[in-house]
């Protein structure tokens, strides 16, 4: 939808979408019945953490497209916003603390800030009373979230036009809160920026090395323990790139604790693994335009490889991949037995499922994707 007139054509309190998604809209008689020239600005809202703010991005993405000389801000938190830095479909970032929501002079800031930006629409990606009380700070007209269940935290009250999608995939899912906009959903698309101080930054790192290759990136950290694999199997799966592919690993990590985690791996490893430099998202960015595989579970660093382009191999056990795996071709996804996976209340506890992936699971995952790769 590339047009100079936004005008939505609602005539009833719900309609289905295409896919079976209903569409729940709650709306002012006089607001829908007068046309709308298309949207000056949008206000996006999703906080964090950073797979799901990178989960996000092909939403703006396809608002950028269909309107173009629309101002696009982003709400985001703390070190999240990084990812966004420097985006072409991202215009402005209200950059917030965590913690900012219990701060009277944090959130009065956000409102004189979205005041100033006056969004005429305003989409939450999050469904969360933080994100539900950010888009009703930034005063847009037309507010679009998601539905119950979906929605948590009576995030929904905050909202005036509700989205129930049955799309699978959180990417997907965002993308179904355009359809009310009536933009038909395309191949998501991530279009993620150079970062070109961090590019030199990477190599003048890498070159001493003298890998004589890309490496693999391995990354064993996560944000919940029921997410992360044991050390020792990504030492092995690390030792037999090496012995087999005569691949290096490099072993990537953030703060003191996943530090530990991998030295323990490289010190295991050998010759077949380097302990990463200390890395900025942006970094870690660029270091994986700079490699051949990440390996990892499902966190944030997963996200950000898939979204620049590089393979990924997927670690999930708690959450199906389905629903967070890396998102579009070229990825895969290793998962244990259904049957293993906990319940949805135990998922951030719940160790057994990583537990029950194997190292043989991973490594022919990875001779699937060096065969893609010599084979182009």
């Amino acid at each position: 939808m590339r047009g100079a007139v936004w005008q939505p054509t609602l005539s009833a309190s719900s309609i289905d979408l295409p896919g079976g998604t209903e569409q729940t809209v709650h709306h002012s008689l006089d607001y829908w019945l007068r046309r709308m020239d298309a949207p000056r600005s949008i206000v996006i809202v999703k906080l964090s953490a950073i797979g799901d703010v990178l989960h996000g991005i092909p939403t703006a993405v396809a608002l950028k497209r269909a309107f173009p000389q629309a101002t696009i801000g982003w709400i985001v938190e703390g070190r999240s916003a990084d990812v966004l830095a420097g985006h072409r479909s991202v215009d402005h970032l209200f950059r917030l603390p965590r913690g900012w929501l219990k701060s009277p002079r944090q959130v009065s800031s956000l409102w004189r800030e979205l005041r100033r930006f006056r969004p005429d629409l305003t989409l939450d990606l999050q469904g969360l009373l933080k994100s539900g009380v950010a888009s009703a700070l930034s005063g847009g007209r037309m507010r679009i979230g998601h539905d119950r269940p979906e929605a948590r935290e009576a995030s929904w009250l905050f909202t005036n036009h509700r989205v129930r999608a049955t799309s699978t995939h959180v990417v997907d899912r965002n993308l179904d809160l355009l359809a009310p906009l009536g933009l038909a959903r395309d191949r998501a698309d991530f279009a993620m920026p150079d970062w070109p101080v961090s590019r030199e930054r990477v190599r003048s790192w890498l070159e001493p090395l003298r890998l004589g290759r890309r490496p693999v990136l391995i990354n064993p950290g996560a944000g919940w323990a029921s997410k992360r694999w044991p050390p020792e199997r990504f030492a092995q799966v690390a030792s037999a790139l090496w012995q087999d592919y005569g691949l290096p690993s490099v072993v990537v990590w953030g703060g003191a604790a996943e530090e530990a985690v991998a030295r323990e791996i490289v010190a295991a490893a050998g010759p077949a693994a380097r302990l990463a430099a200390p890395t900025s998202l942006q970094d870690l960015g660029e270091l994986c335009r700079q490699s051949t595989l990440f390996i990892s579970g499902d966190t944030g660093p997963l996200h950000l490889a898939a979204a620049v382009g590089t393979h990924c191999i997927g670690l999930f056990g708690p959450v199906p991949a389905s629903r967070n795996g890396p998102y579009g071709s070229g990825h895969i996804t290793v998962e244990p037995p259904p049957d293993i996976r906990p319940r949805w209340e135990d998922r951030k506890t719940d160790t057994q499922a990583m537990a029950a992936i194997s190292v043989e699971q991973v490594l022919a995952a990875v001779g699937t994707l060096v065969g893609q790769a010599d084979a182009a």
